[in-house]
């Protein structure tokens, strides 16, 4: 399986990517392993799972490229991105 997933940061900014292993990839951006999410603690808010590494690499690219796709994202997972900033 891979995964499109969203993490956030204790400020609740979040960061969009993929992957086939999602317990290996947070630990990878928790440990700085990752130049544009390092120096902060990350918490794993929301993830979709495809079967194609195609299918979840152009949602990926749709939600990091396509404001409406962004701001619907969002608006589906205002809550958990506000839990994130509660830690």
């Amino acid at each position: 399986m891979y995964y499109v997933y969203v993490i956030c940061d204790s400020k609740g900014k979040p960061y969009i990517g993929y992957t086939d292993d999602l317990e290996k990839r947070l630990e990878s951006h928790n440990e700085g392993l990752n130049k544009s999410t390092k120096n902060r603690e990350w918490e794993l808010v929301y993830y979709e799972a495809y079967k194609s590494k195609q299918d979840a690499m152009q949602r990926e690219k749709r939600l990091k490229r396509s404001g409406q796709a962004r701001r619907w994202l969002k608006d589906r997972i205002k809550t958990s991105i506000t839990l994130g900033r509660d830690r």
